[in-house]
């Protein structure tokens, strides 16, 4: 149960019903008079101003003919009145109205319940909570949420080469950058992320971070890096010492090809690779839809892709399927896609001016600018 100040982002865990009616009254739609609609059948009619009815203010009594209340918008209707006639429509006199023009009998009264009615199920488990969610769980009179856990996900970048930025690398070293985007689209998705640090190429280091996470009890260990076959490359060796269960590793997509993914005990284990654009694209097509899955999210496994077409001529594909930066422009239609002639997947510029990543099959044939495509949005 989280605040309702606090919910935005957050999946509902289970329906929520309304607490009330809304509105709990006939209401006013506009400001005018309230008034019974046979008075003003013929016009101009005159009647008597007997009170006034505002938001928060009812008026008590009841309407009779030749009778009218003042009357504003949002503010109960009184009893016997069937109809509000809105003060464009009326000549104001002292204690008295002038109706110079009618209307339908009814017209301008939200009826009681119009919205909804105390008990309807209005938000079903499952619903991502944005803005208009939050709106309308406070009118239902919802202080609180019932909502999904956050997933919690460890990150852990593994090699030698690595520093964190900030430090000054050695003659052999790269400042590691990789799980900054990682952890934003983790934390986007609605996780909570523990940053592991670096662990060097050493069983020691690795086993040390991986019983760190299973310490924490955390949902989702993220490795990154040390997943390929070189032979310092340990992650998956060191993993399956302190029992992880393999699920698979290494797969035809391109780039990405040595995606790791297991379960040890609880916790379920997702190996990025090393180079920057195959671990951000395979945090954004493999970590997202499992962190939404574990918030509840039932559409999380839904095709993330929309439909565009190409804005360059891309060569046959082979075996793997791609996954191309590119950037976006409006078309007459469909967004147009333009494929960077670089892919090479440790260039983060690249992919850092881009806003889509276009999906080629594999054994795709050639295809020429103006070819529909299927595109990731970034």
């Amino acid at each position: 149960m989280v605040p309702l100040a606090q919910a935005l982002g957050r999946t509902l865990a289970q329906d929520l019903a309304a607490r009330r009616t809304q509105p709990p009254a006939d209401v006013s739609a506009m400001d005018g008079y309230a008034l019974i609609f046979d008075d003003i059948a013929n016009c101009p009619a005159t009647l008597d101003v007997i009170g006034t009815s505002a938001a928060g203010h009812g008026f008590a009594g009841d309407v009779k003919r030749g009778q009218a209340v003042r009357i504003f918008t949002g503010a109960p209707v009184p009893a016997g009145a069937d109809t509000v006639l809105i003060q464009e429509n009326t000549k104001a006199g002292e204690g008295r109205v002038t109706a110079v023009e009618n209307e339908p009998r009814g017209r301008n009264i939200r009826k009681a319940g119009l919205d909804f009615v105390a008990g309807q199920v209005l938000l079903p488990a499952g619903r991502k909570l944005g803005a208009p969610e939050l709106a309308l769980a406070a009118a239902m009179n919802r202080a609180e949420l019932p909502v999904a856990r956050k997933p919690c996900i460890a990150l852990l970048a593994t090699g030698d080469e690595l520093v964190a930025p900030g430090q000054e690398p050695g003659p052999d070293q790269i400042v590691a950058s990789n799980t900054f985007a990682v952890a934003a689209y983790a934390e986007a998705a609605g996780a909570e992320v523990l940053d592991l640090g670096i662990a060097g190429d050493t069983f020691a280091a690795l086993e040390a971070a991986i019983r760190r996470a299973r310490d924490a009890k955390v949902d989702v260990l993220v490795t990154v890096g040390g997943a390929s076959v070189g032979d310092h490359d340990l992650v998956q060796t060191a993993l399956t010492r302190e029992g992880m269960e393999l699920g698979f590793w290494k797969i035809a997509m391109r780039p990405g090809k040595p995606l790791m993914h297991g379960r040890l005990g609880d916790m379920r284990i997702l190996g990025l690779p090393g180079n920057p654009v195959s671990a951000i694209v395979c945090g954004v097509l493999f970590l997202v839809p499992l962190i939404r899955a574990l918030s509840g999210d039932p559409q999380a496994g839904r095709d993330p892709s929309v439909a565009a077409v190409l804005g360059g001529d891309l060569k046959a594909n082979d075996t793997r399927q791609d996954y191309l930066r590119a950037t976006l422009k409006s078309g007459d239609g469909l967004p147009v896609a333009i494929p960077f002639g670089q892919q090479d997947s440790s260039m983060l510029r690249t992919l850092a001016d881009s806003q889509c990543l276009v999906i080629r099959p594999p054994h795709a044939p050639a295809a020429k600018a103006g070819d529909p495509c299927r595109i990731v949005p970034l």
